[in-house]
């Protein structure tokens, strides 16, 4: 038997989730979160995954006035950072694309720390 979550969404997050929903031809907004929560999993394991000295590219989106919050990340892990490229998009976002190079588990925490940070849209790590 499934456990039922109950989740609270803005209304922003609820548009989005429905027109992904329609657009990906999903059953319902269950299915979309059920699968974004299967892509989060298999993310977190193959981060896990990682040992040793890794070179990698971490990207993040985030609105333009959250800069403050990525700036003190950025500052945080400043020696495992090789490039940081900072990009204002159209409206009013920021991408943010880092170039690591260090132990695995530092890289591993960075990815962690923006991907928990609710002011970030998108983190996507890149590890060889």
């Amino acid at each position: 038997m499934a456990d039922i979550i109950s989740m609270s969404l803005n209304p922003d997050l609820r548009s989005e989730l429905d027109l992904i929903s329609k657009e990906m031809g999903f059953s319902g907004r269950s299915d979309v979160l059920r699968a974004g929560l299967r892509m989060l999993i298999e993310d977190h394991r193959q981060k896990k995954k990682l040992s040793g000295k890794v070179d990698a590219a971490l990207l993040v989106m985030h609105a333009e006035q959250h800069s403050t919050s990525v700036s003190s990340l950025e500052h945080k892990y400043q020696a495992i950072t090789k490039t940081q490229v900072h990009n204002v998009l159209a409206n009013g976002k920021c991408l943010e694309i880092f170039i690591l190079s260090g132990d695995a588990t530092e890289v591993h925490k960075m990815a962690d720390e923006f991907q928990a940070n609710k002011d970030m849209i998108m983190v996507k790590l890149i590890a060889s």
